[in-house]
């Protein structure tokens, strides 16, 4: 299991575990429900560097990130940079 407390946006954090390079299980602790479990059903079962690679860099409003950016730095910071 995977934790990455989030910096700049609504939720504070994330959990997810990695299975054969694939994410799954993933929480969002706090943040809008109704998109956070949304995103979440569309990452599960995507390999680590797809999902990475698909939610870098998306912004929410004015933010310079967003709950789907964190998860991409918490993917790239405790999986693939290891």
């Amino acid at each position: 299991m995977y934790n990455y407390n989030t910096k700049g946006v609504c939720s504070k954090n994330i959990t997810f575990e990695v299975v054969d390079d694939k994410i799954t299980n993933v929480n969002f602790q706090g943040g809008c429900p109704g998109n956070l479990i949304g995103i979440s059903s569309l990452v599960e079962g995507m390999t680590v560097e797809e999902a990475a690679k698909r939610l870098k860099g998306i912004k929410c409003g004015s933010k310079s990130t967003s709950c789907p950016d964190q998860l991409s730095i918490a993917i790239e910071t405790l999986v693939l940079n290891k």
